[in-house]
């Protein structure tokens, strides 16, 4: 009787979906796609600009032999806790410190050259996703998934298709003319949205002071989509709540019927570094004057300028905050049921070097910046673990499909590898990749065991290229990277890893093989 009860209701809910409000429908169903009742949830949360080593657990001793450095005196006990129950990556790169080059590789599996995005979009360049690449989002519908959106995008380029009042009317005439940002910008209903059902995205390097789209209108004031909304809520939390609320359904955001993927990308520590960009509650708690007096006693790494970072207290605080709410999220998921099977993956877009080097910001090659955190959690499937295998940005894409059981639909075109056998049984994978491509505009790199090497095209007068120059770190001898090798003094090393590199830009379909960049250092397949 009770399971005759249970089809009935199944039948109604499924009835009910049926006629809900179009936005959030999605195609096919599990039979067709193939699922099966176990299929997992995917949650993945990146937050912008976290640096491997600004969370807690490194500092634990099971960690702590892993740092290259010393890791931050950062507060994150939510980040920890998942830690210590997944598989904790030691060895997680951002091949391309950006942010939107990282967004192309997360989504698509593939490198620049394929995906499109070479550089961060802006409103003066067309740099924007090439959607001819299949994505995650697609892949994932197209096996019967929910598919949501929240925070940051950042994938599309930017163009004065919005009124003076930040809405979208989609042409450059009036009313239109205007952007809404000169970095990241609203993505219309269409090819570019990806195959989101579900989308909140907030928009601007602001923590406060930012401008919200979605196409649900409970989440913009009862507004449609395209129409700019502020809240004035920290936008960690204002995503944390939405999230929370599409996870318990309770508006029917989703089929509930179906699996979910749902990607969210807070803004935050990302800057700006100021007190109107920080929850003064966090930073009053832990990183107040009268908590820290010292702002050097947050510098801990052996390489920091302190005059070049005074904003450590903020970042660090947005780096709490940002935690704070994830553990909301994974509250959320455990009340909900769905936490034993959601793959949970935790990662970040690039570093921060945070005075490192005299430097602030990304786009370097230097730990700091290219080093960033991997943790994968799946209760159902995955032990407690610390993985050294190195992991490139275009690897995570085909991996959670291998992890969720979709080996079968990675797309011919990714140029990222599956590792996930390497998770979920690392003595029968055998050894993970030897090496990884590093990539800036100008210059061209490989990280492969403790050596990074990179090579910096030289401009002359009139910016035509006149030259190389070639830069060689033992991150172990080094960890700082405050004494770079000479290629002279290591000849064997440096030309082992040149041909590695040109055998990588191959493989990469990359611009530098194509046009031969640094040919004169870089002998080519």
């Amino acid at each position: 009787m009770k399971r005759l009860l249970y089809a009935i209701l199944i039948m109604v809910l499924a009835a009910c979906t049926d006629v809900r409000n179009d936005q959030y429908s999605a195609s096919g169903n599990q039979e067709e796609a193939g699922l099966s009742d176990g299929a997992p949830n995917v949650l993945i949360i990146v937050p912008d600009q976290l640096r491997r080593y600004s969370a807690g657990y490194w500092s634990q001793p099971a960690y702590r032999d892993h740092v290259i450095g010393a890791p931050d005196p950062v507060v994150t006990p939510n980040i920890d806790e998942l830690a210590n129950n997944g598989v904790v990556f030691t060895n997680a790169i951002s091949n391309f410190p950006l942010c939107s080059p990282y967004r192309g590789m997360l989504l698509t599996g593939t490198w620049p050259a394929r995906n499109g995005l070479n550089t961060n979009a802006r409103s003066d360049r067309t740099t924007t996703l090439n959607l001819d690449v299949p994505t995650i989002t697609g892949v994932f519908r197209s096996a019967g998934y929910n598919i949501a959106y929240f925070g940051k995008a950042h994938w599309l380029a930017p163009r004065p298709v919005f009124d003076s009042e930040g809405n979208y009317v989609g042409s450059e005439s009036p009313p239109g003319g205007h952007f809404i940002n000169h970095y990241d910008t609203y993505v219309p209903p269409g090819p570019a949205r990806l195959d989101i059902e579900y989308y909140f995205h907030t928009v601007i390097d602001a923590h406060f002071d930012y401008v919200a789209y979605s196409n649900d209108p409970h989440t913009i004031g009862g507004l449609p989509d395209g129409s700019p909304y502020q809240s004035g809520i920290y936008s960690t939390k204002a995503e944390a709540t939405h999230l929370i609320d599409y996870l318990e359904n309770t508006r029917t955001q989703r089929d509930s019927s179906k699996p979910f993927l749902a990607i969210w990308m807070p803004n935050p520590p990302h800057l700006p570094w100021d007190d109107e960009n920080v929850e003064p509650e966090v930073l009053d708690e832990y990183y107040a004057e009268r908590v820290k007096p010292n702002v050097l006693k947050l510098l801990v790494r052996g390489n920091v300028d302190s005059a070049q970072a005074p904003y450590v207290r903020h970042y660090f605080a947005n780096v709490t905050s940002v935690d704070k709410y994830i553990g909301q999220v994974l509250d959320a998921l455990e009340k909900s049921g769905l936490a034993e099977n959601t793959i949970v993956v935790f990662s970040s877009d690039h570093g921060e070097m945070l005075g490192s080097h005299g430097r602030q910001g990304k786009n370097v090659f230097l730990t700091e910046a290219l080093a960033i955190p991997l943790i994968i959690h799946w209760p159902k499937a995955l032990s407690p673990a610390i993985s050294d295998v190195l992991v490139s940005v275009p690897d995570v894409m085909p991996t959670i499909l291998g992890l969720a059981g979709q080996q079968s639909i990675i797309p011919t075109g990714v140029q990222g590898r599956d590792l996930s056998q390497s998770i979920v049984d690392p003595d029968a994978a055998g050894p993970g990749p030897a090496d990884a491509l590093l990539m800036l505009t100008g210059s061209r790199g490989i990280l492969s065991g403790h050596h990074m090497l990179y090579v910096r095209l030289r401009e002359g007068l009139g910016s035509e290229i006149v030259g190389s120059e070639i830069v060689l770190f033992d991150n172990e001898a080094d960890p700082y990277q405050l004494a770079p090798l000479r290629s002279i003094d290591s000849p064997r090393l440096a030309q082992s890893l040149l041909a590695r590199l040109g055998q990588l830009l191959k493989e990469a379909d990359d611009d530098w093989y194509h046009q031969r960049h640094a040919a004169d250092v870089i002998p080519y397949p």
